[in-house]
């Protein structure tokens, strides 16, 4: 792969710039890409399934989707739609509110997230040994953050550094306080539309 080498001096002692580094990551997001064509998915099907293991009762509905993914809420309903026939979603009106709908993945779309292409590549994340996969994951976790806020996007965090999550003492229950609801331990690890860092 040929890297456009910046003008300081990390490249000049032949070190990788951070332009390098930005050209790589761009490189795994399409080789990733070429290769969620598989299981007959496309990849922004398997995206949403994704996006559907991971999200928290906030989370799991149209909108929240389309603006996890970037996209509007008629593309990720076809999209959904697609994953609604091939029997992978459900979709299911609130408990408390009709009007709104949550989607579930079904034991089948649960199933087939353990071929998703994505795995090969956490394999080779894995591979890196402890300290060096850490660094880069606390790395990555900073530029995240960094361009999350710079293009104003939803963080989209767990409850972990989110302002309304609430935990009187250890061990003890916990509560999100945008709802007011009880949290389980699960949930607490799943991606929040509603998520605000503190």
């Amino acid at each position: 792969l040929s890297m456009v080498k910046g003008n300081n001096a990390d490249s000049a002692a032949g070190e990788i710039s951070a332009l390098d580094t930005a050209i790589r990551l761009e490189r795994l997001a399409r080789l990733l890409r070429q290769a969620s064509h598989a299981e007959g998915l496309l990849p922004a099907q398997w995206e949403a399934l994704r996006f559907l293991a991971r999200a928290s009762r906030f989370s799991r509905s149209v909108g929240a989707v389309a603006r996890y993914l970037g996209t509007t809420k008629g593309t990720i309903s076809q999209t959904l739609q697609t994953l609604e026939k091939k029997g992978l979603v459900t979709r299911q009106a609130r408990s408390d509110d009709e009007r709104f709908v949550v989607l579930n993945l079904t034991v089948a779309g649960t199933e087939l997230l353990t071929k998703d292409p994505l795995r090969q590549l956490a394999g080779d994340v894995e591979a890196l040994g402890g300290k060096t996969r850490r660094r880069l994951t606390r790395g990555l976790a900073e530029v995240l953050s960094s361009t999350v806020a710079r293009q104003k996007a939803q963080s989209f965090g767990t409850c972990e550094d989110c302002r309304y999550f609430r935990e009187k003492a250890p061990g003890t229950a916990m509560s999100c306080m945008k709802d007011g609801g009880a949290l389980s331990p699960v949930e607490t690890s799943l991606l929040c539309i509603e998520h605000t860092e503190r």
